[in-house]
């Protein structure tokens, strides 16, 4: 089982070409990737703003970040890393 990074959410501004079915389908194909959700958040005359989450195994975040930009795109923020052998989802505490 991996020990690395297993999903990370993207925030990312890129060009409404390539579209967002393509841009899923090239992240997908990336190594240690076996899923990719995007969620388009805000779009405009020339750019798209979306939310990525990618999971798998060993993602390899300089790879991710190296295929965005080479389809024009760029990460804004890093909304959230999970690491390690098994996924643990966040839950509610009364502080929230």
């Amino acid at each position: 089982m991996a020990k690395g990074l297993i999903r990370i959410v993207l925030d990312i501004l890129k060009p409404h070409e390539p579209n967002i079915p393509s841009f899923a389908i090239f992240l997908s194909e990336l190594s240690g990737v076996d899923g990719v959700n995007i969620t388009l958040m805000e779009i405009d005359k020339e750019t798209e703003n979306v939310k990525v989450t990618m999971q798998g195994n060993e993602l390899n975040f300089e790879e991710i970040n190296r295929a965005i930009e080479q389809y024009g795109g760029s990460i804004h923020s890093v909304d959230e890393v999970v690491a390690g052998k098994k996924l643990i989802e966040e839950v509610t505490t009364p502080q929230d």
